[in-house]
Parts: structure tokens; C-alpha cells; sequence
């Protein structure tokens, strides 16, 4: 009896915050999703009215559309892959013992708290800009042609700079998973005869795959709403080369301020991140469970 009413006394008192996080959530998305069935021009309101589906039509049948969805799912996957690799690349070398190993750990998830349009603006002013950039330096040093990189390369350099921001992030979950990891088992395995590669590839690597499933799942999540790194470097050109799905949002609402088109795509956008959170929860889960 006094496990129930502690439940509920413990429900009573959670209800409060759950109510205002429904409400910041649930009255956002209803606005959005009521103006994504109207004609709403804020230059023009005259003409508001209730149109159904054709702003969903419309959005969809924009020549920028599938570009900008393929963007999306290419950047995802390209930072994910860059991350997830570089984090335990990385991890593995925090994780061996050095001189000033707490001021190293620092300086390298630093880059996780750069805003993301003071990022992009240093990538593109500092790194990769073709005449004074750090790359074009280099470019010159070999006798090399500097490479207009956001002209030739502008979903690639897109990708660099946000896996440069999200890098820290993944090193940071995998090195604490790595620190977790037994020493007797690493001591069982070099007595067994097992290589560097063998260790890694059969003990170390299993024991990550929970963290590495937390990042892919976390950084999903972020990763389908980047839109100040396009806005900051290549306004999503050149033409659609570097739209993607928020990016073409922004357009459509504070560009040509078409605000119905705009929240069917925001629809949109939310059900393609919830599609993508539901399997990458059940991969989670079912790594969770093992």
C-alpha cells in the first residue's frame, strides 16, 4: 500500500513538469501544423485562407526538395561515419597514459562548444578560404592550386566543419565506455596471445558498441537540423549543391515568405526525424538487451 501511494504521490509531483514540457512540445507543432494547411503570406495576409494539402503539394513538387532530402541523409551518414570513427581513433589515444593528459582532453572537446555559426565563419575565413586560407597555404607550400572549397566541394566542407564540432562529442561518450573496459580481461587476452589488432577488434570494439549506438542515436537527432554552418558559408549553393531539409525551410519561410509552405515542410522534416529516431531507438534497444 505505501509502494502505491508513494507511485502515485511520485506521479503527482512529476505532472507539473511533464504538463509544461507537452505544452512547450504539443503547441508549437499544432501552430506549424495549422498554418501548413493555410495560405499565409505576411507580406500579403489579405489573401490568407484555408487550402489544404497544396502547400504540401507544392513543397514537394520543388525542384529543390529531393536534393535537399538526399543532402540531409548524405550529411548525416558522412559526419556519423567521420565521428564514429575519428571518436575511437581518438579515445584510444586519450585513453594511453601522458604527460598533461587532462589539458590534452580539454583542448579536444573544445571544439564542442564553438556556436556553430562562429565555427562555420572560421572554416570559411581561417581554413578553407582559397587565398589566405590554411589550406590554400598548404596548397601553395606543395606547389599545388588552392581549392575553392565551398564553390567545388560545398557539401563536403559542410560535412568537415560539423564533424569537426561533433568529434569532441563522440570522443568524449567512447572514452569514458573505454574506461569502463576491465583491465583483467585486456591482461587475459595479452597472456592468451591476442595482437594489438585481435584486442581491438574482439574486445575493445564489442565493448564500445553501446556508447557507439548512444552517438549515432544523440547526433542523429542534431545532425537533421543543421542549417547555420549552410547559412554562414554557402546559403545553400552553389543552386541546391549544399540545400538541405531545414535549410530549404528557412527559404521558404524568411526568404520568400511562403509561411505555409514553410511549416509543411517543418512537418515534414519532424516526421523524417521521428522515422529516423524510431530505428535508431530499436537498434539501441536491441543493443541494450544483448
Amino acid at each position: 500500500m505505501a509502494t502505491k501511494q508513494t507511485r502515485t504521490l511520485a506521479r503527482f509531483m512529476a505532472a507539473p513538469s511533464v504538463l509544461l514540457l507537452l505544452i512547450w512540445m504539443a503547441v508549437p507543432l499544432a501552430i506549424t501544423l495549422w498554418f501548413s494547411f493555410q495560405q499565409y503570406n505576411p507580406l500579403n495576409p489579405i489573401r490568407d485562407g484555408f487550402i489544404g494539402l497544396s502547400n504540401y503539394a507544392l513543397f514537394f513538387n520543388n525542384p529543390a526538395f529531393f536534393t535537399a532530402i538526399l543532402n540531409t541523409l548524405i550529411l548525416v551518414i558522412a559526419v556519423l561515419a567521420i565521428t564514429i570513427i575519428g571518436g575511437i581513433l581518438l579515445a584510444l589515444l586519450l585513453d594511453q597514459p601522458m604527460w598533461g593528459q587532462g589539458f590534452v582532453r580539454i583542448l579536444v572537446i573544445s571544439p564542442f562548444f564553438v556556436m556553430p555559426p562562429v565555427a562555420a565563419l572560421v572554416w570559411k575565413n581561417m581554413i578553407m578560404h582559397p587565398g589566405y586560407g590554411v589550406f590554400a597555404d598548404i596548397a601553395r607550400f606543395f606547389g599545388a592550386q588552392p581549392i575553392d572549397w565551398f564553390a567545388q566541394y560545398p557539401l563536403f566542407s559542410i560535412i568537415l566543419i560539423v564533424a569537426w564540432q561533433w568529434l569532441p562529442f563522440a570522443t568524449l561518450i567512447l572514452l569514458t565506455s573505454l574506461q569502463s573496459l576491465d583491465g583483467e580481461q585486456k591482461e587475459a587476452a595479452e597472456m592468451d596471445g591476442a595482437g594489438v589488432l585481435s584486442r581491438f577488434w574482439y574486445l575493445t570494439l564489442p565493448h564500445l558498441s553501446r556508447a557507439m549506438t548512444v552517438v549515432v542515436l544523440i547526433q542523429t537527432i542534431f545532425l537533421l537540423s543543421v542549417y547555420a554552418e549552410i547559412l554562414v558559408t554557402t546559403n545553400g549553393g552553389p543552386g541546391y549543391a549544399s540545400t538541405n531539409l531545414p535549410f530549404l525551410v528557412y527559404q521558404k519561410a524568411l526568404l520568400e515568405y511562403k509561411i505555409g509552405q514553410a511549416s509543411a515542410g517543418g512537418i515534414i522534416a519532424v516526421i523524417l526525424a521521428n522515422i529516423v529516431a524510431f530505428f535508431a531507438m530499436r537498434a539501441v534497444g536491441k543493443n541494450l538487451d544483448k
